[in-house]
């Protein structure tokens, strides 16, 4: 499809075939080409940021979730709402029905967040991202809270 034709072509050109793109759509050929190539792993980068040993912006905690701002967003406000412990939910398609209380959980907690950076007034977009044709480029469920600007749709 079309991320391996910008990959070919990319290589092809000396990987500057994007230069003249707008902004949102490298950041989005980013985003698949991270997709593409991601895998489940048995330990995630969201694993590290629950123990502390890469630093985070944090934005909300309890005792089953954590919230931090995302390092590459793509809004003005931009929240990753993740499980602490991932258990079986490396995707959304993954849930089974014990999962229930954690997912949500992990919706109020993204309204809380919300609310929090300001964004209940105006209105906001939750995103779930599964598997490679939906972006998903760390398998660790996570929650996307964005907002801070009109967005678009249909999103993607």
């Amino acid at each position: 499809g079309f991320a391996a034709r910008g990959a070919g072509a990319a290589a092809a050109r000396g990987a500057t075939w994007r230069a003249g793109w707008p902004a949102w759509a490298r950041a989005m050929s980013d985003e698949v080409a991270a997709a593409q190539s991601a895998a489940p792993q048995a330990e995630t980068i969201f694993d590290k940021i629950v123990r502390k040993e890469i630093p985070a912006k944090i934005a909300y905690e309890d005792d089953r979730c954590l919230a931090f701002h995302d390092v590459n967003p793509q809004a003005p406000k931009h929240v990753l709402v993740i499980p602490k412990v991932r258990g079986n939910l490396s995707q959304l398609s993954k849930a089974e029905e014990e999962d229930k209380d954690l997912l949500g959980h992990l919706l109020l907690a993204a309204r809380t967040v919300a609310k929090q950076e300001g964004l209940a007034d105006d209105g906001f977009r939750i995103v779930i991202n599964d598997g490679a044709n939906g972006c998903q480029s760390v398998y660790h469920l996570h929650l996307h809270v964005l907002g801070g600007r009109q967005l678009s749709w249909p999103p993607g």
